[in-house]
């Protein structure tokens, strides 16, 4: 695009598309005056009109520019009225309106070449300033450096500079990326203390100046010995916590960590101190999976939460399918096939059956997930809930900040996203919702974000095992949580144990520690195998450490 050296006054047209996309770009502008031609003015006049977003933004616009004008006599309007600000001296608003105005040669009349006249002739009019055209239209700004026109794109929107600059949440020292291992790297002193089960290493000294609360730092991205989230920082100290290994054993819902950014993941999900969550990365990372299993073991297990929210935005890929009929959550189930994708895989069980198309589970699960569309989520107020936005580079700052705000007592929100998939017009991976959120809450101290990375495993689920003692090859058989049966009253699926049939335990619906979901049906199959009177004995209670007792009550 055509550059000039700027000069002290400066004069920035703006085009409609700034002021439909940032309704404050008005006060963006420091010192400088803001032009407002009169071709802006009537297209703001033509889009005011609908309940769309650029209409409800070009009334927003129109009621701003009432409000500034509102008080101004038309000896003020010709000099310019001035735009307040915090500090320093204000810009002003200027409007551009030309009776005897000349369109360009060998160029058609329209909206833009009309702009692009008004601001030739505004250049010319003033040699004394550089007069720059501010545009988010790709190809008025090409026309505009054809015609030597200084043209720039508009930068106050973006979160950051450059698309690969948003945190990543994490500092991985590893050996294949520093020379020294992490305490040698760091010119720290170290004191470990531990308050209730809780590991906090204080150190003092010179502290990275990329750190920030919230973020990983760990030894490796695999078989890390070392992981902690900053939770207190400055110049010169900072306070980490040793994270939870989700790894193996202690897994979320059945679900376990391969990495250090997947256990971070899994360690920020259930963290009651962390409000606000958000995941980016590239498809097949497993943000989804892992998120929907910590809901459910926070909302079915814990009890944490009353209720997990799921929404997103509903913007096609490609061309759009139409009208579709039906209640909310019917119109919003072809937007939700991640949702559906991800339920499948968690209730899955080794043999590969799933019961997440068990009527009765669904009504489980459904009893306590809400699929909801973000277009009727405003003015409500989420307590007790978990929310979970998917897809959220899709959403504008602007609609997701009024997703976020919904928040209110006991409520935790998950932002999803990868700024490599944008479907919605007009955003960029430095100009969306996501982006916007991960800057904005990056120094809160209870928000947390992190970025993972594509590597050859997923977050998996591997069922911890309980085994029978009578024999060195140790049979392996599923174990129950405490809210359900004691794992007592039925048989090894490695010998022949005077016990419940194994047939029922292959029946669960995902092969995994707790099986959270199980259907009705398969509930009484189980009661109807268990609650014969003489099922209960202490047989081979010599030969098997999993033995029978006596039989529960019926839940």
């Amino acid at each position: 695009m055509v550059r000039l050296e700027k000069k002290a006054t400066r004069l920035y047209v703006l085009d409609t598309n700034v002021l439909i996309h940032d309704p404050m770009a008005l006060y963006h502008f420091d010192e400088h005056d803001v032009v407002i031609p009169m071709t802006v003015l009537e297209e703001l006049d033509k889009h005011k009109n609908g309940i769309r977003d650029i209409a409800r933004t070009a009334r927003q616009v129109s009621r701003t520019l009432s409000d500034l004008t509102h008080r101004a006599s038309f000896t003020d309007i010709e000099r310019g009225i001035p735009l307040p600000r915090a500090t320093g001296e204000p810009g002003r608003l200027r409007f551009l309106c030309y009776d005897d105005l000349k369109p360009l040669e060998h160029l058609f009349s329209s909206a833009d070449n009309r702009l692009l006249a008004e601001t030739c002739r505004l250049r010319d009019e003033r040699p004394d300033a550089s007069v720059i055209l501010v545009s988010k239209d790709i190809n008025l700004r090409i026309k505009a450096a054809a015609l030597n026109v200084p043209v720039e794109d508009y930068l106050s929107d973006r979160a950051f500079d450059d698309s690969d600059s948003m945190i990543e949440g994490a500092a991985v020292y590893s050996r294949e990326q520093h020379a020294a291992p992490l305490w040698e790297t760091l010119d720290v002193q170290v004191n470990v203390e531990r308050v209730e089960k809780r590991t906090f290493y204080q150190l003092q000294g010179d502290i990275p100046t990329h750190w920030h609360q919230g973020m990983l730092v760990s030894d490796s991205e695999n078989g890390a010995e070392f992981e902690a989230i900053v939770r207190e920082i400055s110049s010169s100290t900072a306070r980490l916590e040793l994270l939870t290994n989700y790894r193996h054993h202690g897994g979320v819902w059945g679900v376990h960590a391969h990495d250090s950014r997947q256990n971070f993941t899994l360690n920020l999900l259930m963290d009651k101190d962390i409000d606000l969550v958000t995941i980016a990365g590239n498809a097949g990372t497993g943000k989804t999976f892992m998120t929907l299993a910590a809901a459910f073991q926070q909302t079915l297990d814990h009890r944490d939460f009353e209720r997990v929210v799921f929404t997103r935005a509903p913007i096609p890929m490609g061309e759009d399918i139409g009208f579709l009929p039906g209640t909310e959550e019917e119109k919003m189930s072809p937007w939700m096939g991640a949702f559906h994708d991800n339920m499948d895989n968690l209730l899955r069980s080794d043999e590969g059956e799933s019961s997440w198309d068990d009527s009765a589970t669904r009504q489980l699960i459904g009893s306590r997930v809400q699929i909801r569309a973000p277009s009727f989520m405003r003015g409500r107020t989420l307590n007790d809930t978990l929310l979970i936005i998917d897809e959220a580079q899709n959403f504008t700052p602007k609609q997701l900040k009024a997703l976020i705000s919904r928040a209110g007592r006991n409520t935790k929100i998950v932002c999803l996203g990868n700024v490599g998939q944008i479907d919605t017009p007009y955003l960029t991976a430095n100009t969306c919702g996501m982006a916007a959120v991960v800057e904005r809450f990056r120094d809160w101290p209870h928000a947390g974000h992190i970025t993972l990375k594509a590597s050859n495993a997923r977050a998996w689920r591997w069922p911890p095992k309980s085994f029978c003692s009578h024999n060195t090859n140790r049979h392996s058989s599923y174990s129950f949580s405490s809210r359900f049966p004691a794992p007592s009253f039925w048989r090894c699926q490695g010998c022949s144990a005077p016990s419940v049939s194994a047939a029922w335990a292959r029946r669960l619906p995902i092969g995994r520690s707790r099986p959270t979901v199980v259907s009705l049906r398969v509930w009484r199959s189980i009661w109807a195998l268990i609650s014969a009177p003489n099922s209960t004995t202490k047989a081979d209670s010599q030969n098997h450490s999993i033995s029978t007792t006596t039989a529960p009550s019926e839940p």
